[in-house]
């Protein structure tokens, strides 16, 4: 990646990395194409092969943007003493919350590049793979599951609210008037609901 790509405007900035979020984060990097990259961006194609090189390149580059905003908002919204399973989730989605402001596809390109099926994809990003593992790691190693009820299994509960989080989020993309702050109250209701079930 051409370093010269944050001399540009932030504006611009902007633009081209949320093109090729999108794309990738509703494409995958097979299907995705810089073509429409850069229709998205309205950018040119000279331009976004000057800063990136290659689709490769740019999906390289938007993927270590994304882990290393996600993790600062995770380290920075995530309070490191928390234990409680409810109160933990709703702090991850409130960074989930704060990145999406400025990079509404982030989060779905993230989750799809979970299941990427593009060897040459998934061996450009591997070690920054990593990085994010190891902090999402980190902050779920801090619930205590065994506060939970007798009778509640941690683990299933905690998938549980997962597949809830991602079918919200996949439902409200398809609404075009899609609004981060409004997801993360929709969640947060769930959660609540989810708490007093558990907590009867």
């Amino acid at each position: 990646m051409n370093s010269k790509f944050f001399d540009m405007k932030k504006e611009k900035q902007d633009r081209m990395i949320n093109a090729a979020l999108k794309v990738f984060a509703l494409q995958g990097y097979r299907h995705g194409s810089t073509d429409d990259i850069v229709r998205e961006a309205a950018v040119s194609k000279g331009l976004l092969f000057h800063y990136f090189g290659s689709k490769l390149g740019v999906y390289q580059f938007i993927y270590d943007y994304s882990v290393r905003y996600m993790n600062l908002e995770l380290r920075s919204t995530v309070n490191s003493g928390e234990s409680d399973l409810f109160v933990v989730v709703k702090q991850i989605e409130r960074a989930k919350m704060h990145a999406m402001r400025g990079y509404p596809y982030m989060q779905q390109f993230l989750n799809r590049s979970m299941a990427e099926d593009s060897y040459e994809a998934l061996l450009a990003v591997e070690e920054k793979r990593n990085a994010l593992e190891e902090t999402i790691a980190a902050v779920e190693g801090q619930i205590d599951y065994g506060a939970l009820p007798g009778e509640i299994d941690g683990e299933k509960l905690r998938k549980m609210l997962d597949f809830t989080i991602k079918g919200l989020m996949t439902e409200r993309f398809q609404d075009a008037s899609f609004q981060p702050e409004m997801l993360y109250e929709e969640i947060c209701g769930y959660l609540d609901m989810m708490r007093r079930i558990v907590y009867r």
